[in-house]
């Protein structure tokens, strides 16, 4: 059964998780990290998103961002399949 959707509004603080499948590894290697973090770079300016820490470890991430102009779930959604 999916999660119910994140109550969200412009200015609210988000602790995000993001496992692998099955917790398996979701970052390879520093390039594949590299990556992921010039996405976020380029993603959070266009959707005036604020992002006030991040820990990629292997097979997961935790995002603390803060909605700006556009729903974080758009933010994600874009985010993830980069």
């Amino acid at each position: 059964m999916p999660r119910q959707a994140r109550i969200d509004a412009p200015g609210a603080l988000h602790h995000i998780i993001c496992r692998g499948i099955e917790r398996r590894p979701i970052f390879k290697d520093d390039s594949d990290r590299s990556d992921f973090v010039g996405r976020l770079a380029t993603l959070l300016p266009e959707t005036a998103t604020r992002c006030y820490a991040w820990a990629l470890i292997p097979n997961h991430f935790h995002l603390l961002l803060k909605t700006g102009d556009v729903p974080i779930a758009t933010v994600m959604r874009r985010l993830l399949t980069g």
